[in-house]
């Protein structure tokens, strides 16, 4: 930041600004509790000169209440991956279960806005497209915020629905599937070169729930990336040219993210196996009949408070996945 030259580049000195007010938010806060903890013990040692019954209750409600932080700021510390910190990109298609899978879909993705709301990240869905009777066949989230990444990976994965589905007649009990894909929001400055022939750009005109149309132009963006048959669609913006650069951004961290994967590959063949979080896994079923539990199949952690969760109550799963995640690497 001290580059006289930093702000000739305005995109990268903005980056960097953010990047520096992030970090000495965190070192802020740990210097804050440390300096609480410090005058804290130094009360205690105090009161063992001079006992006073109502400073030591006050000590040991700050204490709590101090731990209680403690495990808070600890939680990043677990954060080791290196895009955690970024924003994600959350795609959600549904599976097998027809008309009941498009509705869990659905839900999943309301499950998922909302929890971004309740970490304060900013999510807007750039993409959506609706299923025939109910619910939609696939969307894509774009989550903005620090440590979005870190705090939504573990959704990545099959997630599972029993319940009794509200499209049958019978009132049957139905199992639907749908599949959530998380990534990390590398931006443009994820490593990765896309040569123009390596890419096929289509454009169509962007629709909303049920197939109505949204506007009369083919403002909407479809790219494929050739070699690994990479497909991102986006449809958000009236502007052809905003959602294309869109597009673009997502497939290069699509890109980025699937060259880190073979790097994690070939060194696990050579360290051996580890036991990790693979993608398209079962990794969480959602019971609603008969009776109610949500339990996460990594973890072990489950709840009978499924209603929260589909809410977007999942601080308790994500800080469990990533302390789970910690430990299988140790």
């Amino acid at each position: 930041m001290s580059d006289p030259g930093l702000w000739q580049d305005r995109e990268r000195g903005q980056k960097l600004s953010q990047e520096l007010s992030r970090l000495s938010g965190e070192v802020g806060q740990w210097e804050g509790l440390q300096r609480d903890i410090a005058a804290n013990l130094d009360v205690a040692a105090e009161l063992e000169k001079e006992p006073d019954l109502e400073l030591e209750a006050e000590i040991a409600a700050s204490a709590k209440e101090l731990s209680a932080q403690f495990a808070k700021l600890e939680l990043s510390v677990f954060f080791t991956n290196p895009f955690d910190g970024r924003g994600a990109i959350i795609s959600i298609s549904a599976g097998a279960g027809g008309t009941d899978a498009q509705d869990w879909a659905e839900m999943l993705l309301r499950m998922m806005i909302r929890f971004c709301e309740r970490r304060g990240f900013t999510a807007a869905i750039v993409d959506q497209q609706g299923g025939q009777e109910a619910g939609i066949k696939s969307a894509t989230l774009e989550v903005a915020g620090s440590y979005a990444y870190g705090w939504l990976k573990g959704e990545a994965g099959v997630h599972r629905l029993v319940r009794i589905s509200p499209y049958d007649a019978e009132a049957m009990r139905h199992t639907s599937f749908a599949l959530v894909d998380v990534i990390p929001d590398l931006g443009d400055i994820a490593d990765v070169e896309i040569k123009d022939e390596d890419v096929r750009v289509d454009v169509f005109r962007a629709s909303g729930h049920g197939g109505q149309s949204v506007n009369t132009t083919d403002s909407a963006v479809r790219v494929v990336h050739i070699p690994t048959g990479i497909t991102v669609s986006v449809q958000n913006e009236r502007s052809q040219q905003q959602n294309k650069a869109t597009a673009f951004k997502i497939l290069k961290s699509r890109l980025s993210l699937r060259q880190a994967q073979e790097r994690e590959r070939e060194e696990r063949k050579i360290r051996g196996s580890v036991k990790s979080a693979e993608w398209g896994s079962q990794i969480r079923s959602y019971v609603l009949h008969p009776y109610k539990l949500v339990k996460d199949h990594r973890t072990g952690l489950e709840t009978s408070d499924a209603d929260a969760v589909l809410r977007g109550e999942l601080d308790e799963f994500a800080e469990k996945y990533v302390r789970w995640l910690a430990a299988e690497k140790r």
